[in-house]
């Protein structure tokens, strides 16, 4: 049921199970327990950081090493932890305490992860919101998580001021601010950089410890909004121990492949030449902010950021910062490798091209073997509500089977469902994807009955239609959840259709998702108009654009003068209005 490519010879020197066996031994760096998650017991690492300010902790062991590049600003990693002890100061100056929501609203900068750590390591939970999204969509996000503070960049704030006043926002920290800007007088309003000023005078900052805490591995540490079904973003709360346990996940995936092909992992060494990463995916997604921040950091590795995606700089960047690992959603690696200036810059350093959160052809491999014939490629499978990572299909097995999203991590545990949710199905029997581990969140914030709805006793029902081979590795089928991702990007199209709704002239409307080569898919409505006056389709997608965010308007409007087609029960059908658009 895969197709299976060339891979090197006397592979897999041993099977996934026994892999995991010995990765897992009993005194080992993955050594596994078992403990009770809300009631739940349930496998964990054992030597796991126990909060994010573990993580923090374990910075100390790099502190001369380069933490973060952002263009000519860079900063050490004894730097980060100054200016994040100088910012959790602040925090609690300002009266944040543990359980206070703390907005992160800003793109890719080096001031984002100084937030997050400085945020969490007092006991508030730091919130990321989309900096892509419109004014009332980051409205909507404030006045869910009931935030308190934001800490934000200037171009976010134009975008965001005129909604402040309906949230419980009272503090806004500004950094790089593109000229003055009124907030309402109840807002106390200040410049980042007057706590812990520029990226490049972090170094002067005086060194002080964290503020005393004691953090439990359950506490809440940050919540992520993913669109919803029903069309209202819903804030997936992700505990420490969900932030902390995907660290180690990630590292599991890299040993398991050399012990596949015959070779010992090697050792965590704060001493060894230092891996870098090309930072490019957002930060305030959860795939940007575990795997590759804070499992990053956690690694002592040189993080690179880019403030918005160019395939060009990228490969300017992996040349001049000798890049060790890159890539992000699929659309990336497609962008890397058919780049016209590709040829002309030195990528000899690249070891790793990663990449998951959409739908990867399995052809992609193939000419990442190709074109980067020393890089090992990998691609997995996650979701914000299992905190990203949960699965990895890397190296040889991912040229084995490059149509499989991997294996689960040791810790983790999946299962195929039937429809009703009653029986788990077969192995190569399609159904819906049940997981359960220690990345699971705990719920959605302020949302009882949309928890309730997905999750059950540990396990969270994702919405994906996928199966498992003889061996545990995952292909996926389908969605359950009406949505599309366009270039790693989730668009629930209920949301787009009750945007569109509103329109006066329109009557009906479907949105699907339409192949794209590079992005996977692009959103596209069908509309049945009321009588009356017309609308044009520009008319009708820059009404789209007020009030979401540019990566969820549709890039086509097609016309039908019929009903769309419904079923018996009244509901779309989908697959009907995808052939029309595919044809």
């Amino acid at each position: 049921m895969h197709a299976r490519m060339e891979v090197s010879s006397g592979w897999p020197a041993l099977s996934i199970a026994e892999a995991h066996a010995r990765l897992t031994a009993p005194g080992s760096r993955f050594e596994m327990e078992t403990v009770e998650i809300r009631g739940v017991p349930t496998r964990v690492w054992k030597h796991a950081p126990r909060s994010l300010r573990s993580v923090l902790e374990n910075m100390r062991a790099f502190s001369q090493r380069t933490c973060l590049v952002y263009g000519d600003e860079r900063a050490s990693y004894a730097d980060f932890l100054r200016a994040t002890s100088a910012l959790a100061h602040a925090l609690l100056e300002l009266g944040v305490r543990r359980g206070d929501r703390v907005a992160l609203i800003m793109r890719n900068l080096p001031e984002w992860p100084v937030a997050l750590f400085a945020s969490t390591s007092i006991g508030a939970i730091a919130t990321p919101c989309n900096a892509w999204s419109s004014g009332p969509e980051l409205e909507h996000a404030l006045r869910d998580s009931g935030a308190s503070l934001a800490i934000i960049d200037g171009e976010r704030l134009e975008r965001v001021a005129p909604h402040l006043g309906a949230t419980q926002v009272r503090s806004v920290l500004v950094t790089r601010p593109r000229g003055e800007l009124a907030l309402p007088a109840s807002i106390l309003q200040r410049p980042l950089t007057q706590i812990i000023g520029e990226v490049n005078v972090w170094s002067r900052l005086p060194e002080r410890a964290l503020p005393e805490l004691e953090l439990a591995p359950d506490d809440d540490a940050l919540i992520f909004y993913t669109s919803g079904t029903t069309g209202k973003p819903k804030g997936a709360v992700v505990t420490h121990r969900n932030a902390c346990s995907n660290t180690l996940t990630t590292a599991c995936a890299q040993a398991r492949a050399f012990l596949r092909r015959g070779q010992e992992p090697p050792l965590p060494d704060p001493n060894a030449p230092q891996r870098a990463m090309l930072l490019a995916v957002p930060m305030f997604h959860v795939m940007g902010c575990m795997p590759w921040l804070i499992a990053g950091l956690n690694g002592g590795q040189k993080l690179v950021l880019m403030h918005k995606w160019d395939a060009g700089q990228a490969l300017a960047l992996i040349e001049r910062e000798r890049i060790t690992q890159a890539g992000g959603v699929p659309t990336m690696a497609w962008q890397l490798l058919e780049h016209p200036a590709r040829s002309q810059h030195d990528l000899s350093s690249l070891e790793t091209v990663s990449y998951g959160g959409a739908p990867a052809a399995p052809e992609l491999v193939r000419r990442l073997r190709d074109a980067f014939p020393h890089a090992r490629a990998s691609n997995g499978w996650g979701m914000t509500e299992v905190t990203s990572s949960y699965a990895s299909n890397g190296a040889e097995d991912y040229q084995a089977r490059p149509g499989s999203c991997g294996v689960a991590a040791p810790t983790n545990d999946w299962k195929i469902m039937s429809e009703d949710g009653r029986h788990e199905l077969p192995r190569g029997q399609p159904g819906e994807l049940w997981v359960k581990g220690p990345q699971v969140v705990r719920g959605y914030w302020n949302d009882p009955e949309a928890t309730a709805h997905s999750f059950d006793q540990g396990w969270l029902k994702t919405g994906d239609i996928a199966y498992l081979d003889d061996e545990g590795f995952c292909y996926l089928v389908d969605r359950a959840k009406d949505m599309l991702i366009r270039g790693g990007e989730n668009i629930y199209c209920v949301e787009v259709e009750n945007a569109l709704q509103e329109h006066p002239a329109v009557l009906d409307v479907a949105v699907v998702g339409a192949p794209h080569a590079v992005l996977g898919e692009e959103p596209v409505a069908i509309v049945q108009l009321r009588r009356g006056p017309e609308v044009s389709e520009d008319a009708l997608r820059a009404f789209a654009r007020e009030r979401l965010a540019a990566f969820k308007v549709p890039v086509r409007v097609l016309w039908s003068d019929e009903p769309l087609p419904r079923n018996a029960a009244g509901k779309l059908q989908k697959q009907e209005l995808r052939r029309r658009v595919s044809g």
